[in-house]
């Protein structure tokens, strides 16, 4: 099988490492090959806090995807979040030498080179600008300037910040681990492109991916990604709540939250009790259903009533940036009893529960369409999509060669090429970023 057609995803949380191994079928959707999962231990609220413990995590989850796809596993797509991603909005402008000229790349990479200029906290880096819209001459609301005439250039960006220690750490994982990294994409990014439809982003959505130490939120509106914030409660909060207020071990305080856990204390009865084993010897503990409801109802509107702030903060109470489509839920928090309807009903906006099943080719195993795997999902999509453009730019390098050559034999595979893709894409902030960690370890080694 051709190299270049798989491409593996590898999704480092708080409560789980997976790598999952993905290629395009003739239909353009994705087929999983293999996942490998492992529990991870070395990593705290989305940070690396133990190097050893997460090299032998990584390792532990490839391999098993390896055994499952029969592949060898090379580079890896990784994500980053962790609570110590940030975001802000930023507006800035350039005067144009010539007005004369019509507005290209080069302006729109001027502009944005000087956003990266901005004086950040000590440790941090700007790790994503996302250009929101653009002003030529005062004449506002442009998505895309490039072929119009102006003197000023301005844009508002949207700008995601990140300590870069905490990238490096993750660069540093993955190569002790015997891996290239081939990318790396922001987690939230990864999860919207597993769930949500291209209608929803142009509707305005809110995508919550509830993970196990951290909880993502990614606002989309017109097709662009407005908001980021990550928040530093996820799954494991509420876990450790059940496990103070029962006064059981952790181990059965996940259990009864996964088997019984609601975040809906109405729906209980006040007779209904689960018994657990005690402690070597000692007697069983009997836990209502409705105390532990309670208990799990208390954190889960402290986590959404933190995202509702953020989704706020975005503006949404304004006619222009309404949410049309609502809120989306993913990630393995996501799959409570009652949440959908706990949302709906502190936030009052239409939700629903995001499954990575859409871009999936259809024999896809049950499981793998399951919240649980919607940002491995979405790191596979994104790794096959850098493979595509890094496909097409050759194409077009080749194409431009061969002209030099001889005019006018271009096969049709190479026109058809072409002719999508006469602009060479601009290379996104992402891929800057992973050649500059690749060169750090490169450097460090």
């Amino acid at each position: 099988m051709d190299k270049h057609q798989i491409s593996v995803g590898l999704d480092i949380g708080t409560t789980k490492i997976v790598a999952m191994i993905g290629r395009k079928n003739e239909y353009g959707k994705v087929e999983i090959l293999g996942v490998g999962k492992s529990k991870s231990l070395g990593v705290h609220r989305g940070v690396v806090n133990n190097i050893t413990q997460t090299i032998q995590s990584i390792q532990q989850a490839v391999q098993e995807a390896e055994a499952a796809a029969s592949e060898k596993i090379e580079d890896v797509t990784v994500g980053i979040a962790g609570q110590h991603i940030r975001s802000l909005q930023h507006s800035d402008y350039i005067t144009r030498p010539n007005s004369e000229l019509v507005i290209d790349e080069t302006d729109i990479d001027r502009l944005i080179n000087q956003v990266h200029k901005l004086v950040m906290l000590p440790g941090e880096e700007i790790i994503h600008v996302l250009p929101q819209e653009f002003k030529v001459d005062g004449q506002a609301e442009i998505k895309e300037p490039i072929g119009m005439y102006g003197g000023r250039l301005e844009a508002n960006f949207h700008v995601v910040v990140g300590q870069v220690s905490s990238i490096r750490n993750i660069g540093r994982c993955v190569k002790s681990a015997g891996l290239d990294l081939e990318g790396i994409t922001l987690e939230p990014l990864a999860s919207a492109n597993a769930v949500l439809s291209q209608e929803e982003k142009e509707a305005g959505v809110a995508l919550i991916d509830i993970g196990g130490g951290t909880t993502d939120l990614a606002v989309f509106k017109d097709g662009i990604i407005r908001h980021t914030a990550v928040i530093p409660f996820g799954g494991n909060v509420i876990t450790e709540d059940i496990k103070e207020g029962c006064s059981i071990i952790e181990k059965q305080a996940e259990l009864l939250k996964i088997k019984f856990g609601s975040a809906w204390p109405g729906e209980n009865k006040d007779n209904e009790i689960v018994s657990i084993p005690g402690l070597r010897g000692r007697e069983p503990k009997e836990i209502t259903l409705k105390n532990l409801s309670k208990i799990i109802h208390a954190r889960v509107v402290e986590i959404i009533e933190q995202v509702y702030v953020e989704i706020k903060n975005y503006g949404h109470e304004e006619q222009k940036k309404k949410l049309i489509a609502g809120i989306v839920l993913t990630g393995g928090g996501s799959q409570l009893k009652h949440l959908k309807q706990l949302v709906e009903y502190i936030t009052g906006m239409d939700t629903r529960i995001g499954y990575p099943n859409e871009h999936l080719a259809g024999d896809s195993d049950e499981d793998i369409a399951s919240p649980l795997f919607a940002t491995a999902v979405g790191l596979v999509m994104d790794g096959l999509k850098r493979q595509d453009r890094k496909k097409a730019e050759q194409v077009a390098e080749e194409v431009v060669e061969n002209e030099g050559e001889e005019e006018g034999t271009t096969t049709e595979a190479q026109q058809d090429i072409v002719t999508e893709e006469p602009k060479k894409e601009r290379r996104s902030f992402l891929d800057k970023l992973t050649e500059r960690v690749k060169e750090f370890l490169d450097n460090a080694e």
